[in-house]
């Protein structure tokens, strides 16, 4: 799962989640990984509880050819086939504010993973999976007896025939109000089920 930064020019703001002062000297002793593989486990979390909610299944392209992973959806009303599947291209970020303005968020692909999400016709629709995480890894998270809060949220699009406009990236716009949950994730099935695009 590649990870992927927007240009620069966003400022990421963080927003309170509770009382947690910064540097505190009790804070919990965390692993030396990456930040930028936790955002890749961050993500991929998110993933399977969407995917678990929505009653469908997970899969992982053995070598990842730059899909990350396949999920599919059965149920007896879809025309196509009593099994449909998708195709999800995941990437995460701390450099978008959590509540981006003017109804969308900018992100950048290099030209060639765009050109591949891009492709169109397809036989397997393929949708790109934006998670906006804040800076913090203390800020990622919440535990408690009435459920788990997972900081902020994913958004999602399908990219077949956007054009190729930079010389080495490009910068593509999601509708902020693609928000991927399970109830998303089940219509995108259901279009795709009855033979339509995500």
């Amino acid at each position: 799962m590649a990870l992927a930064q927007p240009d620069p020019g966003g400022t990421a703001r963080a927003e309170p989640f509770g009382p947690r002062p910064q540097q505190q000297p009790d804070a919990p002793l965390r692993g030396s990984l990456a930040t930028t593989a936790c955002m890749e486990t961050l993500q991929v979390g998110y993933l399977h509880a969407v995917a678990a909610a929505a009653g469908c299944s997970l899969s992982q392209p053995f070598p990842d050819n730059g899909i990350d992973w396949h999920v599919s959806h059965g149920a007896p009303t879809h025309t196509v086939d009593d099994e449909v599947t998708i195709k999800v291209q995941l990437k995460c970020t701390y450099q978008i504010p959590p509540h981006p303005a003017g109804g969308a968020l900018s992100f950048t692909l290099d030209n060639a993973h765009l050109a591949k999400l891009a492709r169109s016709p397809v036989t397997v629709h393929k949708i790109l999976v934006v998670m906006i995480v804040p800076r913090s890894q203390d800020d990622w998270l919440r535990a408690g007896p009435g459920g788990l809060d997972l900081r902020h949220c994913c958004y999602w699009t399908n990219l077949a025939g956007h054009a190729v406009t930079g010389r080495y990236r490009t910068t593509v716009r999601i509708p902020t109000s693609r928000i991927f949950d399970d109830r998303a994730l089940c219509d995108i099935m259901a279009r795709v089920g009855a033979g339509g695009r995500p």
